[in-house]
């Protein structure tokens, strides 16, 4: 199966006339000899579409482009090739619509307003790339090998992979500076025949790229959020949904995932959303500076926008177009992030299409067919032994964010995604207004990772830290039950350990759950420090009980000066950490003697 060729645009299209429009939808007649999924070219304006359905020689269409002013007995032609999109150095930093256009390109040719009908290439055809074998002459290669390498950026290295379909021995391979378009290397295949190798392939969005092998996830994608990687992890090449009504920080999880989760390459689609949220992430990330290497974070990114106020039909594709490229990335052997925002809004796309093709309506008016969609583009998400000889690793993780009306996450995109994913953050609402972000509900939230991922933390950061988490989940827990009793017959009801478990998980909610995504030491925090994080909350529990046990009263235990400290522990620099801890642990134990001394004496 190679798709690294593309026929030629010009060459036996299939030509139509159109006999309706209706917004977004084209129906063409004569369009026997077209497929499923060409990309089509519609009226004298070369609007860009794709053939959806076919009916004898009827041809319905999706355009990705405003369809104002076109009319029947226009004319509609096929390129015979389904909707793909170019992979090869030129991606990263990039900017892209939602069926892979330059936006900044398209801004320099045309300016600011996006025109109808614009045909710029994707990658630059005339940026050069310093190209080094890692192959020679007389070496057998087959799909999937890397042959070389490409700065594209500081902090990745783009690995050149032979396209799939291709195999045999290398005929000739050259060091140099090429275009994408330039022949780098020519291998002869077992039939004698020469094929030549670009540092450009084409892949069809809607085909998930070949791997040999998907493994189990076993690592958890460490994002320096304390709710997510303590209470809820989610695995390197997991997938994870993010549901929340307006309002409750679901761009902002999305965008703080983006800038700190530990992946080498991140994927943004802004799917739908409003178009200050896609530009606060175009001003933001040009500026951000990765922890890792210092140097911008836009040089590891692919950003592709396609707002809410852009073409609707143009949706539905942006995924596909995003998931492509971050399983380029993946093939390579690097940890990819691919961030989706919305995928509620891509639904409303597929409804919109779906109401126009006038198909049975399933429930709250989306296509039946919504479930397997969204499996589709989860089930692309995973950890790989990807295709070629060295045999490496590769994951893809896959956020997706849902908007649904009301924050009613019984609605069908919600209830879909939820039968799909492993890892539910559920952002509520309640806690968004009370300034408590990131908003994640830790009574309804889940992660089905838990358990394995708990296995890397004991081995990797302290042998406690599955226990010290579920330790967490019970005050937590516990703190629900007793708020209920607490509104019935008030706080004076409760014994002095109630109220102590109840002050507990006030301090792991306000010191440990909650934290400033624009805070320049809280907004990440290292494992390392949020382990020691959850020793100092629970340390100070277990002593204070202790307390009680001999006299002491809840009142004075929580007034004491150490509990402050404590809470601003998150605040402390990653150098100062473990004096900080020190002190604070030896602080405990002086200021509960010291009062239990107090009680005593009074």
């Amino acid at each position: 199966m190679g798709f690294c060729a593309r026929k030629g645009m010009g060459i036996n299209m299939s030509k139509g006339i159109i006999k309706k429009v209706a917004g977004p939808l084209v129906i063409a007649e004569g369009m026997r000899d077209a497929n499923m999924y060409d990309v089509v070219r519609v009226s004298g304006q070369r609007l860009i579409g794709e053939i959806i359905e076919i009916h004898g020689d009827k041809a319905s269409i999706q355009v990705y482009e405003e369809t104002s002013g076109i009319g029947p007995g226009e004319i509609v032609e096929s390129t015979n090739n389904p909707l793909s999109v170019e992979l090869g150095p030129g991606l990263l930093g990039s900017i892209f619509d939602g069926i892979q256009r330059p936006l900044v390109d398209i801004m320099n040719a045309i300016g600011n307003n996006l025109s109808r009908g614009v045909d710029i290439l994707s990658l630059s055809r005339s940026a050069k790339w310093h190209f080094e074998p890692q192959v020679n002459s007389g070496d057998y290669v087959e799909a999937g090998d890397i042959i070389g390498k490409v700065n594209e950026t500081e902090i990745i290295l783009h690995k050149i992979m032979i396209p799939v379909g291709i195999k045999g021995v290398i005929k000739t391979i050259n060091e140099g500076d090429y275009t994408i378009e330039d022949i780098i290397c020519v291998v002869e295949a077992e039939d004698g025949t020469l094929i030549d190798v670009t540092m450009l392939q084409r892949w069809p969005v809607r085909i998930g790229r070949p791997y040999k092998e998907k493994l189990s996830p076993d690592k958890p994608l460490v994002t320096g959020q304390r709710v997510i990687d303590c209470l809820f992890p989610i695995a390197k090449g997991g997938v994870a949904a993010v549901p929340g009504p307006f309002g409750s920080g679901k761009t902002v999880v999305q965008h703080q995932l983006a800038k700190w989760a530990e992946a080498d390459v991140v994927v943004y689609i802004g799917c739908g959303e409003r178009g200050n949220e896609m530009t606060d992430v175009l001003n933001e990330f040009p500026e951000l500076k990765d922890p890792k290497t210092g140097h911008s974070l836009m040089k590891r990114t692919v950003l592709i926008a396609n707002t809410s106020d852009m073409p609707v039909a143009a949706r539905e594709a942006s995924i596909y177009v995003g998931i492509t490229i971050a399983e380029y990335f993946r093939d390579m052997g690097y940890s990819v992030a691919l961030m989706a925002d919305s995928t509620s809004r891509w639904a409303e796309a597929l409804r919109e299409m779906s109401g126009r093709l006038e198909e049975m309506p399933g429930e709250e008016g989306y296509p039946a067919y919504l479930g397997s969609r969204l499996a589709q583009f989860y089930e692309r998400a995973g950890k790989v032994i990807s295709l070629g000889k060295d045999n490496r690793e590769g994951t893809l993780s896959v956020i997706g964010a849902i908007s649904p009306p009301g924050g009613d996450i019984s609605e069908p995109v919600s209830q879909a995604t939820l039968r799909i994913v492993k890892v539910f953050w559920g952002l509520d609402s309640n806690l968004a207004y009370k300034r408590h972000f990131p908003a994640i509900n830790w009574l309804t939230s889940y992660s089905l990772y838990a358990d394995k991922m708990g296995k890397w933390f004991n081995s990797n950061i302290n042998e406690c830290w599955t226990a010290q988490r579920a330790r967490f989940m019970r005050l937590l827990s516990d703190e629900a039950e007793l708020e209920e009793i607490v509104k019935l017959v008030g706080i004076d009801a409760l014994s002095p350990p109630e109220r102590l478990k109840l002050e507990s998980a006030r301090s792991i909610r306000e010191d440990f759950l909650h934290q400033d995504a624009f805070h320049e030491v809280d907004t990440y925090t290292s494992l390392y420090k949020q382990y020691k994080m959850m020793e100092l909350i629970l340390k100070f529990y277990d002593e204070t009980v202790e307390a009680i046990k001999h006299g002491a009263t809840v009142e004075s235990l929580v007034k004491l000066p150490i509990k402050e400290k404590i809470g601003r522990f998150k605040y402390t620099p990653n150098e100062n950490v473990d004096d900080e801890y020190n002190l604070i642990i030896q602080s405990i134990k002086e200021q509960v003697d010291k009062l239990l001394v107090q009680e005593e004496e009074v």
